[in-house]
């Protein structure tokens, strides 16, 4: 459970330094914005619905698609990790209207800050509950 709440946290932190840090890449909110009926009406609403997508996304669907695409892993040494990482980011930008991340750089860039903010999170996070164990 800890780990999926790090891929949350990661992935909500990840796109907010993103939509502040890279031109091209934004969330917006727009008057019909909504999931599943229920409407949404402030930013943050936006930005922790994208980061739960895109977090579960990054847990659940992520290591299917690493088995299935094991001998480029290999090939590559993992660096098609990050294909797969800005893959998933694609994915939320097309299933999401809000969310804007234009191919190639942008996209590059928000994969890059995405993998640093679950690493920072994964490092400080597991240090800290490790020390109350």
């Amino acid at each position: 459970m800890k780990k999926v709440l790090y891929s949350i946290v990661s992935a909500t932190l990840g796109l907010c330094l993103a939509t502040l840090f890279i031109p091209g890449v934004a969330i917006q909110l727009y008057s019909t914005s909504g999931f599943f009926g229920f409407h949404l009406a402030a930013l943050w609403e936006i930005y922790l619905l994208l980061g739960i997508t895109l977090g579960l996304l990054n847990r659940f669907v992520k290591p299917v698609l690493k088995l299935i695409s094991l001998p480029l892993e290999i090939v590559t040494l993992g660096l098609f990790t990050f294909i797969i990482n800005a893959g998933l980011i694609w994915v939320v930008d097309k299933v999401f209207k809000e969310f804007s991340a234009p191919l190639f750089w942008p996209l590059f860039w928000t994969t890059l800050i995405i993998w640093l903010a679950q690493l920072v999170i994964s490092l400080t996070l597991g240090k800290l509950g490790s020390q109350h164990d």
